[in-house]
């Protein structure tokens, strides 16, 4: 019977022998196990990698490649020195000031099985063809490592898993599935030799099955931008209550000088009571002119170790340099798979990416990186869904706003209206008074016949008169057939009701506010009549 142990959809296939890919050493026992070349054709193409979004991870500003980098930043104006910042790639704790995304992919060290063939291999991971070389590559800009230190640990990690000689009888074969098993797992010490050290198994190791392939957003910002970003231990509440102390450290860490000036970008809350900072500082020369600091630069300077110790007594956990990649990193990156992660599932992960000018893969290696990216997910949904609230808020004040003013427009409309027929008025009886005395003129009769022909128009049956007894007529009609039916009972939602009464609120103002304009007019036209029947004696008549 063979073995299987599956995860993030790899699966093993049982065979006779055991096989460590090209590894360079074989064993002729027989642990029904194969783990060898197999299981990079075994992963089905529709289970490669878990296609989680993570778009938050552009502020991450260091990609020091998936190998041991170390690389060197120089001073531009007042501070101090460089001084050589090293890192331990993308699993590492520290960080990198090159370029992406640093060290947001887990908290591991470089020193265990996922590194060492990681350099060794050159991002091959496993089943690939090694090229015996004077020294192996490291990461994507790393220095080349040791060899015979390579080249022990992946003889130690295969005798671990295929041919252990620890007890020398066949319980040998069952710690070589244990040590398998912890490899698959990847966690525990494979012990295979009583004179040799055990194989420190870890998530990073090639082997390890609980891995995936996301996707983070490359940051679009360039290094004369100046953006770097620093990450407190703090919430962000307190951030921004103290964010003016805070600038104020940040000057004295940078050296009090006072050409320069620290300048806060933006604030943003992380999980785990973490928040992010993204500062830019500006120098000023005696001359009057201004310029950003380049962000490596600056990044640069905090990655000195008296100024990282100052920044940590104020709570930064991790500083990074956000800048964009090149086309030629971007290019570099997705040739070479990270270590331990198996060359088709990079390629399918490559094909399956929805954005590749914005989107870069990211490889997940156990549950811990798979609960971080969960968490910063979870909260950039809760930023949206705030968002989204705030957006919903202003377009209910909005509408609110948008009856109002419709109500008012209506209002005025019917003021308009009443000044109007105010004004005929006023009119009517001016001219009435100018004219009184003399006979009436010819295009006076003429629009005396115009209100006849449109009276005469108005009571005729065939015309206007007939429609509205029609109206009437059908009016009566759907109130009997509403009389007919009134047993069927009708559901409103709960949301529609309360609409409704929100504008029955809103007729039941507009119609008080219309009552008072009302009654305002009646007393300014009772004010109009009592001033025309005191100051103008009335010797005209008024038209039949």
């Amino acid at each position: 019977s063979g073995f299987n142990f599956g995860g993030f959809g790899l699966t093993a296939n049982p065979a006779v022998n055991f096989n460590i890919g090209n590894f360079g050493v074989s064993t002729t026992s027989t642990p029904p196990f194969n783990f060898g070349n197999s299981l990079a054709s075994a992963v089905p193409s529709s289970r490669v990698h878990v296609p989680l979004l993570d778009r938050s991870l552009c502020s991450a500003g260091a990609f020091g490649g998936f190998g041991t980098t170390t690389t060197t930043a120089a001073a531009a104006f007042s501070f101090s020195a460089p001084t050589n910042t090293g890192t331990s790639g993308l699993f590492g704790a520290t960080q990198n000031k090159g370029f992406g995304f640093g060290t947001s992919f887990g908290t591991g060290t470089g020193t265990g099985l996922g590194s060492g063939l990681g350099t060794g291999l050159g991002f091959g991971g496993f089943g690939t063809q090694q090229q015996q070389q004077t020294t192996l590559g490291g990461g994507l800009f790393s220095q080349p490592a040791q060899a015979p230190a390579q080249s022990n640990q992946l003889i130690n990690t295969a005798s671990a898993l295929s041919a252990p000689t620890l007890l020398g009888d066949e319980r040998d074969a069952i710690l070589a599935k244990w040590n398998q098993l912890q490899a698959f797992w990847g966690t525990g010490k494979g012990y295979f030799n009583n004179n040799i050290a055990p194989v420190e198994f870890t998530q990073e190791n090639p082997f390890c099955r609980f891995k995936a392939v996301g996707y983070s957003l490359m940051p679009n910002n360039k290094d004369e931008d100046g953006l770097v970003v620093l990450v407190f231990n703090r919430k962000e509440a307190d951030i921004r209550s103290q964010q003016q102390q805070l600038v104020e450290s940040l000057h004295k860490i940078l050296g009090g000088n006072q050409t320069l000036t620290v300048n806060v970008e933006g604030v943003k809350t992380m999980p785990d009571d973490q928040t992010e900072v993204i500062i830019y500082v500006v120098e000023r020369s005696p001359n009057g002119t201004s310029r950003r600091v380049p962000a490596t630069t600056l990044y640069a300077h905090f990655e000195q170790a008296n100024i990282k110790s100052s920044l940590q007594q104020l709570g930064v956990s991790l500083s990074m340099a956000r800048t964009e990649l090149s086309p030629a990193q971007v290019k570099q990156l997705l040739q070479n798979p990270p270590a331990g992660v198996d060359p088709i599932i990079w390629e399918q992960a490559k094909v399956d990416n929805p954005d590749p000018d914005k989107l870069i893969p990211v490889p997940m290696v156990g549950f811990k990186e798979l609960l971080r990216r969960l968490k910063v997910q979870d909260q950039m949904t809760k930023q949206h869904q705030t968002r989204l609230d705030i957006i919903s808020e202003d377009i209910s004040e909005l509408q609110k706003n948008q009856t109002t003013t419709m109500a008012k427009i209506a209002q005025y409309k019917r003021k308009l209206m009443a000044l109007s027929h105010r004004t005929l008025q006023v009119l009517i009886k001016q001219e009435i008074q100018r004219k009184s005395g003399y006979a009436i003129q010819a295009d006076e009769e003429q629009l005396r016949v115009q209100l006849d022909t449109i009276q005469c128009e108005l009571n005729a049956p065939t015309q206007f008169k007939g429609r509205l007894n029609e109206l009437m007529s059908q009016i009566r009609m759907q109130n009997h057939f509403g009389a007919v039916r009134a047993e069927e009972r009708y559901y409103i939602d709960a949301d529609l009701l309360r609409e409704i009464k929100q504008h029955l609120k809103q007729q039941q103002e507009g119609l008080s506010h219309l009552i008072s304009i009302i009654k305002d007019d009646l007393e300014d036209i009772k004010l109009i009549e009592h001033g025309l029947n005191e100051s103008i004696p009335i010797r005209g008549g008024v038209f039949s």
